[in-house]
């Protein structure tokens, strides 16, 4: 992206107000494009008047990502790698999650393919509000069969999910290609031996694909050239991944020249990256929780440095879990607090002789004390407080969590304290037990100051729910 602040965004845009986008102004409206949020078509004017033609073709050109952004798959799982614009995230953000995909062979008996594909696209962990999901799967032709190939296509096609075709062969990848014509799955891939006809499959089924020349930089690029220059413009690269010793480290200095070529503006090598920790398991370890060890190593590394998408083996909790968290933390925007809508929320099915919670709407606070509620039964009324992500103390301190705070989320979520429940009260967190007072004046109900820990919750409430009339 050539331009990275809101303000140099604007001076793109009609600059009317007119508010069609939904913004209230076009300065709104440039900060949305920039953190991605809006795109360029949601501005009518910009979009419909010939007199901003110009502009616009600027514009998209202007913010447009520094590295491709590459879709594998359709539908609501298709997967989107690269796109980014920064070598650290503290400046701008990582915008697509390291893709995880997990491999299959064409040689497993049907059942057993079976058994793993749904398991892979069955993988769900909660996490701070959302759903952590394992990505896609990967296809590898042992056979080099094109018959057996296709036949396994077609099972893991049938799921639903994003795939990679594992194959030096192009008469396999062919095969894989006519089973699954409209799934758009990623092709790898291309070498020096079969670049002209892997290139001449993706130009015709119009798919992505991977250019793989290993410990070989120029190669690669040169590869990756070619290809843009034939039209094939949906592009990842595979520079190696060694599983250990210098060859790690030389796999690990190579992602770092490209990503920093990339982003300082080498047309030809901006492209996102592959890493394949899958190759732990073809480094002679012959115990698996070691293997799985050594993969899981791996796959941590080239998250935290550019690796855009992944092959993967081990499904093993104690290896998937760690990959998950770590790959939603690195890509979590650092500039906003992960946080939850503010509004009331039922803890099991409250009535009007429930108890009146609440808490701020950071994520990590917000199911911290959902949870401690929902495993302890109590049910109860939880509203979250805009505190623009902000845990309570800090909050508290910060000034974002006050009574006319408060008082403003009750009133915006149309919970009525009189009336929607008998008791008029309200149980505070312990830590923001200095707004009582101020809160009893705002609200016009009682308010008891509740524990400084969510989990001491339960003890609490024995003690004083109901509350002394």
């Amino acid at each position: 992206m050539k331009i990275n602040s809101p303000l140099e965004a604007y001076k793109y845009l009609p600059q009317t107000n007119c508010g069609e986008c939904g913004e209230a102004t076009c300065m709104a409206f440039a900060s949305k494009l920039i953190d991605r949020s809006g795109k360029t078509a949601d501005c009518p004017p910009l979009m419909k008047e010939k007199k901003f033609a110009k502009k616009l073709a600027e514009l998209d050109r202007l913010l447009a990502p520094e590295i491709r952004e590459v879709v594998i798959g359709v539908g609501d799982r298709a997967a989107k790698i690269g796109g980014d614009d920064v070598l650290y995230r503290h400046k701008l953000t990582f915008f697509d999650k390291t893709k995880m995909f997990f491999d299959v062979t064409d040689t497993m008996d049907e059942a057993a393919l079976v058994e793993r594909v749904k398991k892979i696209a069955n993988f769900k962990k909660f996490y701070v509000g959302r759903h952590l999901l394992l990505d896609g799967v990967a296809i590898r032709s042992v056979s080099n069969d094109p018959a057996k190939f296709a036949a396994a296509v077609k099972k893991v096609a049938e799921v639903g999910i994003p795939m990679i075709f594992c194959s030096f062969n192009p008469a396999v990848l062919k095969a894989g290609l006519e089973a699954a014509k409209d799934k758009n799955p990623l092709l790898y891939a291309a070498n020096k031996d079969n670049w002209k006809e892997v290139g001449e499959l993706a130009l015709e089924y119009k798919v992505p694909v991977v250019v793989s020349a290993i410990n070989d930089l120029d190669t690669l690029k040169t590869l990756a050239k070619t290809f843009a220059e034939a039209g094939i413009k949906d592009i990842v690269l595979d520079p190696g991944t060694a599983p250990s010793g210098k060859g790690m480290k030389e796999s690990f200095t190579n992602f770092l020249k490209i990503r920093r070529a990339g982003i300082m503006g080498d047309t030809e090598i901006a492209y996102p990256i592959m890493a394949i920790p899958l190759t732990a398991w073809m480094a002679g370890i012959t115990d698996p929780v070691s293997a799985s060890f050594w993969e899981t190593a791996m796959a941590s590394i080239f998250t935290i440095r550019y690796g855009d998408i992944m092959i993967l083996h081990s499904m093993e909790p104690y290896a998937t879990l760690p990959l998950v968290h770590l790959a939603e933390t690195i890509y979590t925007d650092p500039r906003t607090p992960v946080a939850v809508d503010s509004k009331m929320y039922k803890v099991g099915n409250p009535d009007e002789n429930s108890p009146v919670l609440f808490t701020t709407n950071f994520a990590l606070t917000y199911y911290t004390v959902e949870s401690d509620l929902s495993s302890n039964g109590i049910t109860c009324w939880l509203l979250a407080v805009d505190t623009d992500g902000i845990g309570v103390e800090a909050a508290a301190a910060g000034g974002q969590l006050s009574a006319d705070k408060v008082k403003d989320a009750f009133d915006k979520s149309g919970f009525d304290i009189h009336k929607d429940v008998k008791h008029n009260s309200v149980i505070i967190p312990g830590l923001a037990a200095r707004l009582q007072g101020d809160l009893e004046d705002k609200l016009g109900a009682k308010i008891l100051v509740g524990p400084m820990d969510s989990g001491r919750l339960p003890g609490f409430m024995e003690k004083n729910w109901p509350p002394k009339q």
